[in-house]
């Protein structure tokens, strides 16, 4: 199309290119985002996405001098707190759709408005959180894991503690890094997770080392570095006005129901996915406790590793969520499919590299966590069953929902989640594993099984068009 019509209402005599019921003129504003945008969106996206796995790995480093129950008991943690963290991250995907599609209709006033009420909402859904863990934690250890060894459960009620008080700080600092990237803005973000990092680990140097205060001294310093950089985001939103989004007026507290319910209208089925998604994956960590601490250490350091490859993609799919939000709010289809498979192949590119690196070197690279030679042998069969089908299969299944969430799909997403998780990664885990016996890398065989099912499922609802007749604004 002529950028010369931008804004203008263009009658095509093309073929329609979505399924809709309506063959009626659509008024198309071009959405350019050429390579070097892109390039700007994604290299700062993919490295903050490492850096938030480089604190779970320098965590497990640094703790690992305390002896592996200290690995196992944040291990156990970590299962249940990215179940919280997924809350946080799919309120602020809702809040993230809303604001590109508002932004791709150039209505900059309705995208800082929505960026208000994702604050608010994230901010009372944190603290209840909060409460709810700080009161229930020793309780949900042992639901979720049963028999636990004393000196493991003993580490990770300590660092569960500090982690849930940090709740609140995460679900903001969330929301504000959601809003930067929708204005395109990925290198804030960025650069307020490098100083959570420097925070991470000198924190932990003088807490481990220095004060000798084990798994509680990784937990302090990292509820430290999440206050710091939720302070800065939400004040450099404040702060300058001249921003396309800010939230000049945040304190003079007005909740708008409507736009609340355009946010969750996104984000509880994206919640309710990504929640089904980690409870399934809780369950399955009890095939780990049921083969000893030695498994649960391998499987630790293994899906430490494996998240390495999976924060690329992750950025691809941020990245990704914008942009088809900017295009399907300038209802610009055409774009929306263009960027999605070009993203696409960038993200199968950088996960096919990654991967065969972490095959190569995966003996030198479990060696840095001081593994027992019996786990590190675990370990590495459970990274070689993962390289290979999480690079054949991961991108469909996680990056391509993406586009279709953009485009307010998210509850088609949410319910082919649940059932690929449920009936294929939960029931074939636990058959394989005990009934077949093939003990805990039968959890890496199913992961994989999952992937493949997730992946067919998405790529044909993106092929059929049906998102496009989905409304989110």
């Amino acid at each position: 199309m002529d950028n010369r019509h931008a804004g203008q209402t263009i009658i095509s005599n093309e073929p329609a290119i979505r399924s809709s019921p309506l063959d009626t003129p659509v008024t198309l504003t071009p959405v350019d985002w050429n390579n070097k945008r892109l390039f700007t969106l994604f290299w700062p996206l993919i490295i903050e996405q490492l850096l938030v796995v480089t604190i779970g790995i320098v965590d497990m480093v640094m703790v690992s001098s305390v002896g592996e129950h200290a690995v196992s008991g944040i291990s156990l943690v970590e299962t249940i707190n990215f179940l919280i963290i997924t809350a946080f991250n799919a309120i602020a995907t809702g809040g993230s759709v809303v604001a590109s599609q508002y932004l791709g209709r150039k209505e900059e006033n309705n995208a800082s408005s929505s960026a208000k009420q994702l604050v608010y909402i994230s901010l009372i859904i944190s603290i209840a959180l909060m409460i709810f863990t700080i009161f229930t934690r020793g309780l949900m250890l042992r639901t979720i894991f049963g028999n636990i060894a004393d000196d493991v459960m003993q580490a990770a009620n300590i660092y569960f503690l500090f982690i849930a008080l940090s709740y609140p700080f995460l679900a903001l600092y969330t929301a504000a890094a959601a809003m930067f990237r929708s204005m395109g803005n990925s290198k804030v973000p960025m650069r307020a997770v490098v100083i959570l990092n420097i925070f991470n680990i000198a924190g932990n140097a003088l807490f481990i080392y220095v004060f000798k205060w084990g798994v509680a001294g990784a937990a302090i310093s990292t509820f430290i570095g999440r206050v710091v950089i939720a302070v800065l985001l939400i004040y450099l939103l404040i702060k300058d006005k001249t921003r396309i989004i800010n939230l000049s007026g945040l304190t003079k507290i007005k909740l708008e129901g409507a736009m609340i319910k355009r946010i969750l209208n996104i984000g509880i089925p994206s919640g309710l996915e990504a929640s089904m998604f980690q409870i399934g994956k809780i369950l399955i960590t009890r095939i780990f406790t049921a083969f000893g601490t030695v498994a649960i250490a391998a499987n630790a350091v293994g899906a430490t590793i494996n998240s390495i490859a999976f924060m690329p993609g992750s950025g691809f799919g941020m990245g990704l969520l914008i942009i088809v939000g900017q295009c399907i709010g300038a209802r610009d289809y055409l774009a929306a499919k263009r960027y999605t498979k070009k993203i696409m192949i960038l993200s199968y590119l950088t996960y096919l590299f990654i991967n065969i690196n972490i095959f190569i070197f995966m003996n030198p690279i479990i060696s840095i966590f001081n593994l027992s030679a019996e786990a590190h042998e675990m370990c590495v069969l459970f990274l070689r069953v993962h390289c290979i089908t999480s690079t054949l299969f991961w991108c469909p299944s996680f990056v391509l929902p993406n586009a279709l969430k953009a485009a307010g799909d998210a509850r088609f997403i949410m319910i082919t989640a649940a059932c690929t998780m449920w009936l294929v990664r939960v029931c074939l885990a636990f058959f394989m594993a005990f009934t077949l016996g093939l003990g805990p890398v039968a959890v890496y065989l199913a992961m994989g099984a999952d992937f493949l099912f997730r992946g067919i499922i998405f790529t044909k609802r993106w092929l059929s068009n049906k998102w496009i007749e989905k409304k989110v604004i």
